[in-house]
């Protein structure tokens, strides 16, 4: 081999082996969940009240029971959603609820829940994490990671995409976005974290909500849009009288 060649493969060894490796993105999420004290959650009672309604979350080895808690024109509704499955009570009576109906209660309850306490559950089995890029937003850096689920386990939604930014310094999640099924095919939402406040050591955020001024987008583009105004806020979630116990 000549040295001309022998330079050549040295610097291309080089080359490879400085190559930075590609962040991991269950490690990224693993991290978030522990810097935001999502372990202290997996034996925790939390409350809170969202949109007139109250919600209740009972977490212990493996076992949850998700409430909610409203008034309607029938009573005092109180939902439940278990390992079991679902019930609904109205003043304290079990009442019969069919599979389309109670499908959708356990939705829109397992939802509520889901976004109150995120990172937490992102860890789950039926959860698909890939890593999309270092990206940056108002001027700080974030890792931008994709999370789809697998049918199995992945509950009724399970085709449902999202989007995690989660800063490269705190392993917070600031911004969120997700993709849901509409009648007319896709709808998209972005969510900006405000209101950062830690209740016995775990982290609560409230969310702006915005929806892209235009249909045909794709999910991972709406921090982009995001940057450009080309975003509308169409709500606010916000979690009020927020307690925790153990």
């Amino acid at each position: 081999m000549s040295y001309k060649n022998i330079i050549i493969l040295i610097i291309t060894c080089l080359a490879f082996s400085c190559k930075t490796e590609q962040p991991n993105a269950n490690e990224i999420i693993n991290t978030s969940i522990l810097k935001s004290g999502g372990e202290k959650l997996k034996n925790a009672v939390l409350d809170f009240d969202f949109r007139d309604k109250h919600y209740k979350a009972k977490r212990a080895g493996g076992k949850f029971e998700f409430q909610r808690v409203f008034n309607d024109s029938t009573g005092v509704v109180k939902d439940v959603l278990n390992n079991s499955g679902f019930k609904r009570y109205i003043n304290d009576t079990l009442v019969e609820v069919d599979k389309k109906k109670a499908d959708a209660y356990s939705s829109s309850v397992n939802s509520v829940h889901y976004f109150s306490v995120l990172p937490y559950g992102l860890n789950d089995e039926a959860v698909n994490k890939k890593f999309l890029a270092e990206t940056e937003i108002k001027g700080e850096t974030y890792y931008k990671i994709k999370v789809t689920f697998n049918e199995e386990g992945g509950g009724e939604d399970f085709d449902d995409e999202f989007i995690y930014w989660i800063n490269k310094n705190t392993f917070f999640v600031d911004y969120l976005a997700y993709s849901y099924a509409e009648a007319t095919g896709r709808g998209y939402r972005f969510r900006e974290a405000y209101n950062e406040r830690f209740i016995n050591k775990i982290r609560f955020v409230n969310y702006t909500n915005y929806k892209p001024n235009l249909n045909d987008v794709l999910i991972e583009n709406l921090d982009v849009l995001f940057e450009k105004n080309e975003l509308t806020e169409v709500s606010k979630i916000e979690l009020e009288n927020v307690q925790v116990a153990f």
